[in-house]
């Protein structure tokens, strides 16, 4: 590592570049460590090469003093993520990750922000079993994680047009483009014969040291852009001319992720550089990438994402040289414009003459209460369902492309546990999304999945008292800054800061193409519907036709405007 591998360094760097380095293309000791029966963790740097496969190691953070007090090592367990381009699974492969949760894992299964499964509670013991049950039903957890590209996302409303199925592909073929080519993952978990004698195949696109950090690829079809194409470090915004698919416009240098008390990082929205043909769709992919893997921050992980890369460089350079690895030009990017980035719940039909049903999961959380038995009724329903089934960006579930002869067998069952699109619920709550955070994520400063609807229902009260239930508003809370509910795209965000204590966030825009800005540091519970009660009341009352609450806030002077994650986190010149 002494030597100069990239054209740019910023410094000496980062202890994870020798990691990858040494780990012999993503293999580490991973295999040692896992048959290693003393513990039921794994070594921390193993960790960082776990992360590549698709997993993060946790321990359950409510049994932690308890444990300490026991003298027991904390109560390790493993995350496990699948990698799902588009968020499309099919009946046997929910049924397969339902079966899964119940004997290796906590019971539940969390349907993430980037429209894919997560396993929570799984044993170091039970790893590679789940791993190869998954492998069954051709479901994979490669570069779910880690410094490589990770899930593809892709807009998931099939009513929208009749090209959905024609992106969702391009989605798939980006996803699957970008793959590691190390065989490590088959070999360690799905016991592929190793290949004695013979050079490893080099990474072709990411090199042996892969990339400064993750990536992030999705593409939007407007009118809705429900994946938050700014958030990404490459967006895809699909043209659609004469009902036909023509390209993308193409996005760069999106992120959500900062650092508390470090103004060096922030979030950041994607800049609009061009047009590429459908057919060049996956090239330009590739070299953006390859750009950010030569000239990334390798010294600094906090600065190490594409979007400092990008702001550091400038637009224009990136262009130039994305231009020059490609041997042509972007065109000049072409109309389009976005209407919402939510979810269209209820019955829809689509264009093929199938219906969709999209369910309210709050916080993507598939679990049974004792009043709400929603795991069992998403199983029996994949039991009988002959479509698919659709992660949404917004953690919500599609019960996708079922006949005309299916659906009344589905929404028997649907009436029959009860299940709801939402309706009932404030259009605040359908609007809402939360991290994990406690008590399985080990970077949670406070509660989000646990907390974000009681305090919900303590806002309900107030739209209530001011008209506002129908009104749509984007809300979302992280139990941290990195981001992971994309909280900095909300009209109203929280970001945890200590237990109990949040940072809130106005401004940001509805079409998700603004950032928002810190209104007030710090507070609880109190302090936050004190703050918000007069401010919606005099929404109510002030707004104008049509105009949505990010837009009301900066117009009545609470928050300053943020189009540039550079001015995210300097002093307001508002309230």
């Amino acid at each position: 590592m002494s030597k100069k591998r990239f054209p740019y360094e910023a410094g000496p760097p980062d202890a994870a570049e020798k990691l990858k380095e040494e780990s012999n293309y993503l293999r580490g000791t991973l295999e040692e460590s896992f048959q290693d029966p003393i513990t039921a963790s794994i070594p921390d740097d193993q960790t960082k090469i776990l992360k590549f496969h698709g997993s993060y190691m946790q321990d359950d953070r409510d049994l932690r003093n308890e444990r300490r007090k026991q003298k027991l090592e904390p109560a390790y367990q493993f995350m496990i993520r699948v990698r799902l381009p588009a968020g499309v699974a099919t009946p046997a492969q929910w049924l397969t990750m339902d079966e899964l949760s119940e004997t290796y894992g906590n019971s539940t299964m969390k349907l993430t922000t980037r429209q894919t499964f997560q396993l929570h509670g799984i044993l170091k013991w039970n790893m590679k079993k789940t791993i190869q049950a998954m492998d069954q039903v051709l479901l994979d957890t490669i570069a779910a994680c880690g410094d490589v590209n990770r899930n593809v996302m892709c807009n998931v409303n099939p009513s929208q047009s009749n090209v959905h199925a024609e992106v969702s592909e391009y989605a798939k073929q980006i996803s699957d483009h970008l793959l590691p080519s190390t065989r490590a993952y088959h070999e360690i978990w799905l016991d592929e014969e190793k290949v004695v004698d013979s050079q490893e195949v080099i990474e072709p696109i990411y090199g042996d040291l892969y990339l400064p950090r993750k990536f992030k690829i999705g593409v939007a079809v407007p009118p809705s852009n429900d994946i938050d194409v700014y958030s990404q470090d490459i967006g895809f915004i699909a043209i659609i001319e004469n009902e036909e698919l023509v390209g993308f416009n193409v996005v760069v240098g999106g992120g959500m992720g900062s650092t508390h008390g470090e103004t060096d990082t922030y979030p950041q929205v994607g800049k609009l550089i061009g047009f590429c043909p459908k057919d060049k769709m996956v090239d330009v992919a590739e070299k953006i990438l390859t750009i950010q893997r030569d000239y990334g921050n390798r010294s600094n992980r906090k600065n190490a994402r594409f979007k400092y890369t990008v702001d550091r460089l400038g637009k224009e350079w990136v262009l130039n040289e994305l231009n020059n690895r490609l041997g042509y030009e972007l065109e000049e990017a072409r109309d389009f414009y976005f209407e919402s980035n939510g979810d269209r719940y209820g019955w829809v039909k689509g264009h093929n003459g199938k219906w969709h049903l999209t369910l309210f999961i709050q916080n993507g959380r598939v679990v049974d209460t004792e009043t709400y038995k929603l795991k069992t009724a998403l199983r029996e329903i994949a039991n009988i369902h002959t479509g698919d089934f659709r992660m949404t960006p917004n953690q919500n579930l599609i019960i996708a492309n079922v006949t005309s002869y299916m659906k009344p067998k589905i929404q028997k069952l649907v009436d029959e546990y009860g299940l709801t699109d939402g309706k009932e619920n404030s259009a605040l709550r359908r609007n809402s999304m939360a991290c994990v955070a406690f008590p399985t994520c080990g970077l949670a400063m406070a509660e989000s999945e646990r907390y974000l609807p009681s305090l919900i229902d303590k806002m309900d009260e107030i739209l209530d008292e001011a008209g506002l239930r129908e009104q749509e508003i984007t809300i979302r809370m992280t139990g941290c800054p990195n981001g992971c509910a994309r909280p900095a795209l909300a009209e109203i965000a929280f970001i945890g800061k200590a237990p109990g204590k949040y940072n809130m966030y106005l401004g940001a825009s509805f079409t998700g193409d603004r950032l928002n800005k810190m209104y007030r540091e710090n507070i609880g519970e109190d302090e936050i519907l004190a703050e918000l009660r007069p401010i919606l009341l005099r929404y109510a009352k002030e707004r104008e036709e049509n105009e949505h609450f990010g837009d009301f806030v900066i117009r009545a002077g609470y928050v300053d405007k943020v189009e540039d994650g550079r001015e995210f986190h300097k002093e307001s010149t508002k309230a």
